[in-house]
């Protein structure tokens, strides 16, 4: 690996070449615009998911990648997850943790201990099976880097989503207390925030929420750009760059961070 002074100014905006990444939830949505747009850069590409149709469809397009049906939520399919990324890649360089679901929009009187149970068994506990599997692989790296995807949630206080929230917030915990744990280790570690991500996940919350408020759907979205400076939502191609970013020679003293890709959502 070159070093850093042997660099251009342009060539460290790009990734460090050959990197075996790993992208949970990456077959749709922001998970599929990070693992792309790391495929795009010779990166040596692992995505899993729960939906296989997206998987196949993922594989398509990346024939090289390997696509792999793994839900965060079991720990065997987890410890498999990584023997699979240990047999075909002999390793691991970056880690993106991308696996979350929206959990449910109600009142925390409503949302029921099943809901509850199930947003943390994915958005939280799914990240720490993820990291205690990867970790030792990533401390043979020279190259490590551990992507934490929170969300805008993880910095504010949103009603009727109490379940996602907390676990939001937890993630930019886990990430800044990694960055000191394995800084003596060489592995960076920083948490992404999206604000409002464009797609069908905050069309369905805009709907619920919407619903509970008693709301017209368009009144409800117009309430939610103007809480956005920019007044639009981000893109996964936005977070994709910021991962980029995060991984290569320009961010290499990044670590530790809540970083948010929101428009300057408040």
């Amino acid at each position: 690996m070159k070093t850093e002074t042997s660099v251009s100014f342009k060539d460290r905006l790009d990734p460090y070449p050959g990197l075996r990444v790993l992208v949970t939830a990456g077959a749709s949505g922001i998970g599929a615009a990070i693992a792309s747009a790391f495929a795009e850069t010779s990166a040596k590409i692992h995505v899993c998911d729960i939906d296989d149709a997206a998987l196949a469809t993922f594989q398509k397009s990346f024939p090289s990648c390997q696509a792999t049906h793994a839900d965060v939520a079991d720990e065997e399919q987890v410890a498999a997850l990584f023997r699979i990324q240990q047999e075909r890649f002999s390793g691991l360089d970056v880690l993106v943790n991308c696996a979350g679901i929206a959990g449910p929009t109600a009142g925390v009187d409503k949302i029921t201990e099943q809901e509850w149970k199930r947003t943390i068994e994915v958005n939280l506990n799914g990240q720490y099976r993820c990291l205690h599997h990867a970790v030792p692989m990533l401390k043979a790296s020279k190259a490590a880097n551990i992507i934490c995807i929170s969300s805008v949630a993880g910095r504010l206080g949103i009603p009727w989503r109490t379940p996602y929230v907390a676990t939001k917030w937890a993630i930019v915990g886990i990430a800044k207390s990694l960055a000191e744990e394995l800084g003596p280790d060489n592995i960076r570690v920083n948490a992404i925030l999206p604000g409002i991500v464009e797609g069908s996940r905050i069309d369905g919350v805009i709907s619920a929420r919407a619903k509970l408020e008693g709301v017209e759907e368009t009144a409800m979205r117009a309430d939610y750009l103007k809480h956005i400076s920019l007044r639009r939502m981000v893109t996964g191609d936005d977070v994709a760059l910021m991962c980029l970013f995060l991984c290569s020679p320009a961010g290499r003293n990044v670590s530790g961070q809540a970083i948010s890709v929101d428009g300057n959502y408040f």
